[in-house]
């Protein structure tokens, strides 16, 4: 999916449901070089923490990944009320979108008021299997938008923006270098890695001797 164009973009995002099949590997840990996660891109990071915080966790995901979709759904609210809101961590969430569907819905997310960013992914997540998988997803995209304020002129110009676009693939790009194969994956202080939805009990065995 990375290195997308508008033109293929559009063209795919109107073909039937794509495949979400990155999303399946095991979970596996790996050390890697920090030199790449330490260059967000161009787009602002959206993270969520204090930026001082002792441990540092970048997730780069696709928006019609099940397995990103199921850590959002039940393991993101427990690490936010555990590890996020005590200011115990900084959570960094990137764009790696893995079929044209997921690079659009990013795109719309970031089209989106900066502060309804996040509401607006959530919204995306919680909706997606109806989108990804409809007989015409971006009817069903431009449907979801509405409720967040998005008029067609919008959504139409939103995924006509070339340089947007481009934007998402080169956060994607750097995922790339940095070793993303799969999403979600992760990546802690110190270049560990760790590929598939973890579980609570999973990120806490990574994080709390980290912490200590």
């Amino acid at each position: 999916m990375i290195g997308q164009s508008r033109r293929t973009l559009l063209a795919a995002m109107g073909a039937a449901p794509l495949s979400l099949a990155l999303g399946g590997a095991p979970l596996r840990a790996q050390t890697v070089d920090e030199a790449a996660l330490a260059k967000p891109g161009p787009l602002p990071e959206q993270a969520f923490g204090p930026a001082d915080a002792k441990v540092k966790v970048i997730e780069y995901a696709s928006i019609t990944c099940h397995h990103c979709l199921n850590f959002h759904l039940n393991t993101w609210p427990q690490i936010k009320a555990k590890y996020v809101d005590p200011g115990k961590i900084r959570f960094v969430m990137r764009e790696f979108p893995t079929n044209a569907l997921a690079a659009g819905g990013f795109m719309l997310a970031r089209c989106a008021p900066e502060d309804r960013w996040y509401s607006t992914i959530d919204l995306l997540y919680r909706s997606s299997e109806t989108w990804a998988h409809a007989p015409d997803p971006v009817a069903e995209l431009k449907r979801v938008m509405k409720q967040v304020g998005m008029t067609n002129e919008a959504f139409e110009a939103c995924l006509s923006n070339q340089k947007l676009l481009d934007d998402v693939n080169t956060v994607a790009r750097g995922g790339a270098v940095a070793g993303v194969t799969g999403t979600p994956t992760f990546f802690f202080s110190g270049g560990r890695k760790e590929q598939g939805a973890l579980t609570l009990e999973r990120f806490s065995a990574i994080v709390d001797p980290m912490l200590a």
